[in-house]
C-alpha cells in the first residue's frame, strides 16, 4: 500500500516514513499537492537499477511497438491565393 506524505510531514516524521517504506512499500512525498519524490526500500531500488534499459531503437523494433502514433496526422491542404503582379 502506497502512502502519501506532505513534504513538511515527511521532514518532521522521517523515521516513521522510513519504517512505513520498509513495511508497507513505497511512500510518496508531495509538495503543494504535486507528487515530487518516492521513498522505496534499497532492495527494490537495486532491482530497478539492475533491469536492462532499452534504447529507442530496441523500443521501436519491439514486437508490440506502436510507431504509427509517432507521426501526427497531416492536415488538409490549404490552397494559397494566387499572387498578383
Amino acid at each position: 500500500m502506497t502512502d502519501t506524505w506532505k513534504v513538511q510531514d515527511a521532514k518532521a516524521r522521517f523515521s516513521e516514513m522510513l519504517d512505513a517504506s520498509l513495511s508497507r512499500g513505497p511512500q510518496i512525498v508531495t509538495r503543494r499537492g504535486v507528487e515530487e519524490a518516492v521513498l522505496i526500500p534499497v532492495e527494490q531500488w537495486r532491482e530497478l537499477e539492475a533491469r536492462p534499459r532499452l534504447t529507442i531503437k530496441d523500443w521501436l523494433l519491439a514486437p508490440g511497438a506502436r510507431t504509427e502514433q509517432l507521426v501526427p496526422p497531416r492536415r488538409k491542404y490549404r490552397h494559397r491565393k494566387p499572387l498578383k503582379f
